[in-house]
């Protein structure tokens, strides 16, 4: 990835900046779901959908008729992704904070008309969601290939930004009496559970049943 731009150089507290492409891989392949920032007639808009990294590309998709699919196209646009790791309680109220990973990415994105790329682009998202999923399932058909609009852009204006450890209380803070530390948060599957009417005796697919032993 080239030198970071201006726009995506992290300006506050530039020391939890990263703009290795590995840790910003990692925090777009861990975050579920991103946020797309663009402007509109009536002013700026961030519109969350999901995404899919494939190499040096970001995927996202929508309907057709989607106010993001219409104003993103040609236009510069900011992909956000962000991980919260754990609250920070600290001994004043102005030091509290949160553990997080954050991306940011700035371009321009294209429309993806090329079939193959299309097909490992949805493959991608679908998997993204719930690895393996893409295999266990019908594929998309025409009409619904044909109402999705698929969009790329390239990884090469990004920017990644961290926050972990303890708080950092004032020095005059410290014996006040008062509890301060980190609580750790993550998101977990749950028990699955079928929907209704459901074929007896369907066992759980290899996708659902890894992800809900890591609970």
């Amino acid at each position: 990835m080239q030198n970071p731009s201006d726009r995506a150089t992290v300006k506050h507290v530039p020391e939890r900046a990263s703009y290795d492409r590995g840790t910003i891989d990692s925090i777009l392949d861990e975050g579920l779901i991103c946020h797309v920032a663009f402007e509109t007639d009536t002013g700026p808009v961030a519109i969350p959908t999901i995404h899919a990294r494939v190499g040096d590309v970001l995927y996202f998709h929508g309907s057709h008729a989607s106010r993001m699919m219409r104003s993103t196209v040609g236009s510069d646009v900011c992909i956000t992704v962000t991980i919260v790791d754990g609250i920070v309680a600290a001994r004043s109220a102005f030091h509290h904070s949160l553990n997080y990973r954050s991306v940011m990415v700035f371009g321009r994105p294209r429309v993806v008309s090329d079939p193959d790329e299309r097909t490992a682009a949805f493959a991608a998202i679908t998997n993204h969601v719930l690895p393996g999923r893409w295999g266990e399932v019908r594929q998309p058909d025409e009409k619904e290939d044909k109402g999705t609009k698929l969009l790329a852009i390239v990884i090469d204006e990004a920017s990644a930004k961290t926050r972990s450890g303890p708080p950092v209380d004032d020095e005059g803070d410290v014996d006040l009496g008062i509890w301060a530390g980190e609580i750790p948060l993550t998101m977990r599957a749950g028990v699955p559970i079928p929907v209704t009417g459901l074929e007896a005796g369907l066992e759980l697919p290899d996708s659902v049943r890894r992800i809900s032993s890591r609970s």
